[in-house]
């Protein structure tokens, strides 16, 4: 019986954010593509999408809002995780004034904005400088948002902005976790992940050359890399 991976994607994205790690791993691993859509809070969303996971134990990886529920599925249900990675994510509360630019925000995909808040608010901090020129990627990154749609919207920006702090799960987690990061990652920066190490027990951190916030893709054979030597070390 192969092990169990869960992929945990980022707001507005889906199994697409994951393509090469599902190709490499596809193999080896009983793979499930979790979604973050049932629920405006983040214990809800992550109650929903553990219900939904078949296999009893799992390893797990997720990037951006993914890490964040990665973080409180180790809260909910740490005796069925093995081995956690967390991509490009934060382990804080929003601030007052990241939960301000979200109200506005929801306000505007109320009016039917969605594809303007994609294109001219997210999408120019989520790449490295030198992936912007990839129109390939950005019409990727649009078209998973379009794809899950305004209610989709609306929804993770409400668990976002509601989130707890999880410095103390993190702190309490007794087992290895790796931590990898884009260098130019403009929303959850190294120094960000240096401070989620420092809080867990036993971290790995790596920074990667050449990606921003969707390191999954942007810096695909690298990621994959890392991710699968810690989830076949011993």
């Amino acid at each position: 019986m192969k092990p169990g991976l869960v992929l945990l994607p980022g707001m507005m994205c889906d199994a697409r954010l994951f393509e090469p790690q599902i190709a490499h791993f596809e193999q080896r691993f009983d793979l499930h593509v979790a979604s973050l859509a049932d629920g405006d809070t983040m214990e809800a969303l992550v109650e929903a999408a553990l219900k939904r996971i078949r296999f009893e134990r799992f390893s797990l990886a997720g990037l951006s809002m993914g890490g964040i529920a990665a973080m409180e599925m180790m809260s909910q249900a740490p005796a069925r995780i093995e081995r956690v990675i967390i991509l490009d994510s934060n382990h804080l509360a929003d601030t007052a004034e990241r939960r301000t630019i979200r109200e506005r925000q929801i306000a505007d995909v109320r009016a039917g904005h969605l594809r303007q808040i994609i294109v001219k608010e997210m999408k120019p901090h989520y790449l490295a400088e030198g992936n912007r020129g990839d129109h390939g990627l950005l019409d990727q990154l649009v078209e998973m948002a379009m794809d899950l749609g305004e209610e989709v919207f609306i929804a993770q920006s409400r668990a976002l902005m509601t989130r707890r702090d999880y410095s103390d799960v993190l702190s309490r987690w007794p087992q290895p976790v790796l931590l990898l990061c884009g260098a130019e990652d403009a929303l959850c920066p190294p120094a960000r992940h240096q401070a989620m190490a420092g809080l867990l027990k036993a971290a790995t951190l790596h920074v990667v050359h050449g990606a921003g916030h969707i390191s999954t893709l942007e810096q695909a054979d690298s990621v994959t890399r890392l991710m699968d030597e810690f989830l076949t070390s011993i």
